[in-house]
């Protein structure tokens, strides 16, 4: 499956904010065979990152949508280096 890293410019948020929203985004994954491994917060910037496991860039979204409604801003498929 493809591995996206999507981006969240948000402007004010907070580490705590988005604990919350990556918990509704876990108990909301399953129903569209994905799988939200990690996230990133710049506070300074607003900017979140979330690495996903995925079908296609529109599943990982759909999640987001579901979950909490803060979709992504960007969304790049990737792949691990070494």
């Amino acid at each position: 499956m493809p591995l996206y890293m999507d981006v969240h410019h948000l402007g004010e948020v907070s580490l705590d904010d988005v604990a919350k929203a990556h918990e509704a985004d876990l108990a909301t994954q399953a129903g569209y065979g994905v799988n939200y491994m990690s996230y990133w917060v710049d506070e300074a910037q607003g900017t979140v990152f979330c690495l996903v496991d995925a079908p296609d860039a529109e599943a990982a979204n759909s999640v987001h949508r579901e979950a909490h409604g803060l979709v992504a801003d960007e969304i790049h498929e990737v792949r691990a280096g070494a």
